[in-house]
């Protein structure tokens, strides 16, 4: 029963909303209600100031980082850790705790890359740095960095199941920005260092 706790309980820690909760808290503010609506670490940014933007990245990350070490230190296998991993995203894009509503999953995905293969990590990040830099666009660089991952892996002849993760976390990525992509076509996405003029509604979760 431990690998399915193990899983179970990776997807609790990945359905905290640490964006939304954190905002409301230092700010008073519903993150989901400026900018683009979403409560990753990109719109707190632009909603609450870079601290708070910092602060988000660093807990989504860890909420794909522990659930897969935890798997790891326990000797349950990369199919298990992988599993702990991809429960961490599934909770955050759709939390217990939000009616099953949430982010993009993309620094939790990063955070169980971390853990499962530290070499491909530090490749998507080069990707999403110079997609960010060169287009200001944070949906540009996360769905780049996201397809960057399995093609890293395989490189590497990693495991099966990493492997898996990494097709998986790639599809997985290019869906939940099917609205940023929409808008980068339409010329009406958000670049990072854009202000919100105003709420948007929760519909940009």
């Amino acid at each position: 029963m431990t690998g399915p706790l193990v899983v179970a309980i990776a997807y609790l820690v990945g359905s905290v909303p640490t964006g939304l909760w954190l905002v409301r808290w230092v700010r008073g503010l519903d993150v989901r209600e400026h900018g683009s609506g979403n409560i990753g670490t990109a719109n707190v940014y632009r909603v609450a100031g870079p601290w708070l933007g910092a602060a988000v990245l660093a807990a989504d990350v860890l909420k794909g980082l522990l659930p897969v070490m935890a798997a790891q230190t326990l000797g349950l296998g990369p199919a298990w850790a992988v599993a702990a991993g991809v429960a961490s995203i599934a909770g955050h894009n759709w939390s217990a705790f939000l009616r099953f509503q949430g982010g993009k999953g993309v620094a939790t995905s990063f955070g169980v890359l971390v853990a499962l293969s530290p070499t491909a990590a530090a490749v998507a990040a080069a990707v999403w740095v110079l997609a960010v830099g060169l287009t200001r666009y944070a949906s540009v660089g996360s769905v780049l960095a996201l397809l960057s991952v399995p093609a890293t892996m395989a490189l590497l002849r990693e495991p099966t199941p990493h492997l898996a993760f990494g097709l998986a976390a790639a599809a997985l990525g290019v869906f939940r920005h099917r609205a940023n992509l929409r808008r980068l076509r339409e010329g009406t996405e958000l670049r990072i260092t854009d202000r919100p003029r105003g709420p948007t509604g929760p519909s940009g979760l």
